[in-house]
């Protein structure tokens, strides 16, 4: 497979480009923190997503979606991260219709997604690093069943329309097997929803499950059979995330490379310093080692390859020291300036924080892959 865009990706890239780049620049942002926003986004503009059609991008056909893949939802999270844009996309469209594809649970949620009326969070995570280890528990009641436990870092958790909840129906919280996926809605009994704003002024969640009772319907998949689904949502995830770590450090490296164009010192351009210049090369070649491999995963995912899931491990580090490269050495290159509220380039370091924490860091993925070679 070629690690390059058709041209039918180029033309969703340029129409991407062109709405978000307009309509949900950094300002964007900057305007819903100064305003300290309540939601965390605009509703306005994830309806306007879905007249696109981006909403519902990897929703089937059959389903009432593009019926597109993750190279493509890719193109627009990457667009999403190079303006730092506030969206559930990547919650929503990427990762919970990847874990609702398939399943009973999809005919009910698909059309509020695909509609931009619908709006997901992923009630995964229970410490405060991404883990696996999942300790909240599924008890049977009557036709349904009992949630009890606690989540965190869900984003949009508070304001989310569908929770979908990881949970525990048989097994110890360390293994792999006994965990059923839940399709949880808002307004549940017993459900409560405790929004922190973090590093980047979004809004996640602390989360709290007392005594949840839901249907059998809200099974997403089998019950005890939950890690097929729960892997779809994560493998979806971590792509995502990784293209959109793509778009923020590209931004990042953009807005320095700017300023090394128009910065003078001495009486000359500050990019005309060669040791200056090596480290913008070294910067560039990271970010495009980082773009190969997250094209990679995208296209193994969209094949159904076996070897995707190592290659969204490869992705998820390799995006997250990338951009970590980019932001840090987008700060130190604007000098006393990149530390100050009015550059942006604050902004794309704190984004790229959160987001390489999200589904696992570099560590965690270097160790997953380290693993599953036996090491």
């Amino acid at each position: 497979m070629p690690l390059y865009l058709t041209d039918e990706q180029t033309m969703l890239r340029d129409t991407a480009h062109d709405y978000v780049a307009e309509q949900m620049p950094v300002s964007h942002l900057r305007a819903l923190r100064d305003a300290k926003d309540a939601t965390g986004f605009s509703r306005d503009h994830w309806k306007a997503f879905a007249e696109m059609g981006f909403t519902g991008m990897l929703i089937p056909e059959a389903d009432g979606g593009l019926g597109l893949g993750h190279v493509e939802a890719g193109v627009v999270l990457e667009e999403i991260g190079r303006n730092l844009s506030p969206s559930p996309f990547l919650a929503t469209s990427v990762a919970a219709v990847s874990a609702l594809k398939g399943t009973a649970a999809a005919a009910q949620w698909f059309p509020g997604i695909a509609a931009g009326d619908t709006v997901a969070a992923l009630a995964i995570d229970e410490t405060a690093k991404h883990n696996g280890r999942i300790a909240m528990t599924a008890e049977r009641s009557g036709n349904g069943f009992r949630l009890s436990g606690a989540k965190q870092f869900v984003t949009h958790g508070h304001i989310a329309d569908l929770i979908l909840v990881a949970a525990r129906t048989a097994g110890a919280p360390d293994e792999a097997q006994g965990i059923t996926l839940f399709a949880v809605p808002k307004d549940a009994a017993g459900l409560s929803a405790e929004a922190e704003r973090l590093a980047d002024t979004s809004l996640a969640a602390r989360m709290r499950f007392e005594g949840v009772e839901v249907d059998a319907d809200a099974v997403i998949g089998e019950v005890d059979q939950g890690a097929g689904p729960l892997t779809a949502l994560l493998n979806a995830g971590c792509t995502g995330a990784s293209a959109e770590l793509l778009g923020v450090g590209g931004g990042a490296m953009d807005s320095t490379v700017a300023y090394l164009k128009e910065r003078k010192q001495f009486g000359v351009t500050i990019g005309s310093f060669q040791a200056l210049q090596h480290r913008a090369a070294h910067l560039y070649s990271e970010m495009e080692v980082a773009r190969a491999a997250v094209l990679k995963a995208q296209q193994l995912l969209d094949a159904g390859d076996p070897r995707a899931a190592e290659a969204v491990h490869v992705a998820k580090a390799m995006t997250g020291l990338a951009t970590t490269l980019a932001v840090q050495e987008g700060v130190q290159l604007h000098g006393g300036i990149g530390m100050t509220d009015e550059y942006d380039v604050g902004f794309f370091m704190k984004r790229a924080r959160v987001l390489a924490e999200m589904f696992g860091d570099a560590n965690f993925h270097a160790n997953a892959l380290a693993t599953a070679a036996g090491y």
